[in-house]
């Protein structure tokens, strides 16, 4: 199957079947966010009107720490949905990805499905996507075509070794990458962000990133869309035996976002993006308050993407309402107040915390 196809129907199975992580025998999500309770301020002494929910992230100013994670484009049908995508992150001031520009650099003629996303976001962040094996392919000049493609503002480069361990035509040769990301950063003129894509990055992978140069980390943890269960459906379509017996075991393989935060936080200088089941306005709060710059969401976009600008926006506003809330119920005027604000860490996560090393009473902070 080609790249152009594949794209298109990765979208279509995110939109129509059940692609998330399974919650564990407790019912609890697997991102961890379960067990992060904040800490309520029965006495807020703030005007929930006058909370500044703004922040900077790579130099660019965001209404609230949110953006629209990489998606989709690489096929003429996912356009209208990278359109609808971009007129909101405009809209909305924040900021949008676009999904793996491969395909568009295999054939120059898709391009402007991810081109879209400028024309209808000219004053937004936005960041362009390759994944890492594609830096072998194409090299640093591929790199350079695809944030000329979309005027990028960064380039995330992404992991997803996870899903190409499933995929009979997955790309399984990972040696050379921390070197090949080490020379993109190096000469590239604008951010790089490293990005996990649902299996979540670890305290000693996040260090080496650094060392290497990368701008940000995205950590792309366990808890929401899980690319071996995309795989799932695509290997039952194909009765492809072993992939589906892939899937189905990995399914939840990874760090969970909760985890993957502070492991990453704790360890590096960049400023890190918590995606993985984000899916509240109260996801992002705990998120910022475990050490996060800014997160970003995508799964409960497509549908309504698929409907129109209108509809994403109406989901994003969901999130600012629902984290201003949250910001307002910890006394956070600021997101610098709300980096401040007290959690407690209890259950598997605080289990998983301390076996690792980390101390998680630093968190219930006096």
């Amino acid at each position: 199957m080609s790249t152009s196809n594949r794209k298109v129907e990765h979208l279509e199975l995110c939109a129509n079947q059940d692609v998330e992580s399974h919650r564990d025998e407790h019912n609890l999500s697997r991102t961890g966010f379960d067990d992060i309770t904040m800490v309520h301020n029965a006495l807020p002494d703030i005007n929930i009107q006058e909370i500044d929910t703004s922040t900077e992230l790579l130099g660019h100013k965001l209404a609230f720490p949110l953006l629209i994670a990489s998606m989709t484009g690489g096929h003429p049908e996912t356009r209208d949905v990278n359109e609808a995508l971009a007129i909101a992150a405009q809209d909305m001031g924040i900021g949008v990805g676009v999904g793996s520009q491969r395909a568009a650099l295999e054939n120059p003629a898709m391009e402007d499905s991810f081109r879209v996303v400028r024309d209808e976001a000219p004053d937004a962040f936005v960041f362009g996507n390759l994944g890492v094996a594609q830096l072998k392919e194409y090299g640093v000049e591929g790199v350079r075509q695809a944030v000329d493609m979309i005027d990028a503002n960064a380039m995330a480069i992404h992991l997803n070794f996870l899903q190409e361990a499933i995929q009979p035509e997955g790309d399984t040769d990972a040696t050379g990458g921390l070197e090949l990301i080490e020379e993109v950063c190096k000469k590239l003129k604008i951010p790089v962000i490293v990005k996990e894509t649902g299996a979540g990055i670890s305290r000693e992978v996040a260090q080496k990133l650094c060392k290497a140069g990368v701008a940000a980390i995205d950590v792309g943890g366990v808890g929401g869309t899980s690319w071996a269960g995309v795989e799932v459906y695509r290997a039952q379509e194909k009765n492809e035996f072993t992939g589906e017996h892939l899937g189905n075991l990995f399914w939840d393989w990874g760090i969970p976002t909760a985890v993957s935060i502070i492991e990453s936080n704790i360890s590096v200088s960049v400023p890190v993006i918590a995606t993985g089941g984000i899916r509240t306005g109260i996801d992002v709060a705990k998120s910022i308050t475990l050490g996060a710059s800014a997160c970003a969401t995508a799964l409960p976009l497509v549908r309504p993407a698929m409907k129109g600008a209108q509809e994403v926006k109406e989901i994003l506003e969901l999130f600012l309402a629902e984290f201003k809330a949250a910001m307002f119920l910890t006394g956070s005027a600021t997101l610098a107040d709300l980096t401040q604000a007290q959690i407690v860490i209890t259950g598997r996560t605080g289990e998983y915390l301390n076996e690792r090393g980390f101390d998680t009473s630093r968190f219930a902070r006096h």
